[in-house]
């Protein structure tokens, strides 16, 4: 299972790590962090070193009920921040995690590998077509909704049997607008409360079915620092036991704030495997 990264293959049958940037003020967890150029580029070589895969740069706060910003702000935030890691890291594969296509475009043009969509182009009609063109991996989301709206659409009839339903049409359509390369996010915290996230979670090999990696992003979320009765900042140990669960279940890139952590989960759930296997 391999994906097509600036004209290298990214063999996804180990999985990989993907680091995330957030360069919003508002991220529920590391909201602000990173407010200059150094401080940035340390954060990105951090990440590298530790062994990610991807970086995912997120100029848009997609938490629940976030304020929503016009396009032009979102890409004054973003272009120079992939300026800046292109010029310090030219070979990095940049995810750029937007539902507007116009920046998708730009940032790819910059020097940017792939398209991380928490919309599966549900907020930009173009954004389908203009992936296809770009001929970049495309991360899809199941989500309801906007970020302002999604808290409140958590209803489900069968939940793992409309996540089916919803990649199977965007699948479908992604295909025929050209996009080879699709990656499934079923988008934990995504118009889904706790309880149905860990029912997701306990059945996440159920969207095996659409033959296409799946992106588990649980890093810090809210079912685990709730459920713990925590702080996001000291959700790392649950981040790490629920990664387990989604490896086991079939995910292929796990997109986490903790490079290292993750990492290290990867590589025991593998040696769990090659004992299986043995």
């Amino acid at each position: 299972m391999t994906i097509n990264c600036k004209g290298s293959l990214i063999d996804l049958s180990t999985p990989k790590v993907m680091g995330i940037l957030n360069i919003t003020p508002d991220s529920f967890y590391d909201g602000g962090k990173y407010k200059n150029e150094s401080d940035i580029v340390k954060q990105v070589e951090k990440m590298l070193t530790e062994g990610a895969t991807f970086i995912d740069i997120g100029a848009y706060s997609s938490r629940p009920g976030a304020k929503d910003i016009p396009v032009e702000e979102e890409k004054s935030r973003i272009l120079p921040i992939v300026e800046i890691l292109i010029a310090n890291f030219p070979e990095v594969l940049l995810s750029i995690d937007t539902f507007r296509s116009s920046i998708a475009k730009t940032c790819i043009e910059y020097g940017a590998a792939l398209v991380n969509d928490i919309s599966a182009g549900n907020m930009d009609a173009n954004m389908i077509e203009i992936v296809g063109k770009l001929k970049v991996p495309y991360i899809m989301m199941h989500m309801k909704g906007t970020p302002q709206t999604m808290k409140s659409l958590d209803r489900y009839d069968n939940l793992m049997h409309e996540l089916n339903f919803y990649f199977a049409e965007k699948i479908r359509d992604a295909r025929k607008k050209g996009i080879h390369d699709i990656i499934i996010d079923p988008g934990f915290g995504f118009a889904k409360n706790t309880s149905q996230n860990f029912e997701l979670l306990q059945n996440l090999d159920l969207l095996s079915i659409h033959e296409s990696p799946m992106l588990a992003g649980l890093s810090r979320k809210s079912m685990i620092y709730k459920t713990l009765h925590i702080d996001p900042s000291e959700a790392l140990n649950g981040t790490t036991s629920l990664n387990t669960i989604a490896l086991l279940n079939g995910a292929s890139i796990l997109r986490v704030h903790d490079v290292k952590e993750a990492v290290e989960c990867i590589t025991l759930v593998n040696s769990i495997k090659k004992s299986e296997a043995n």
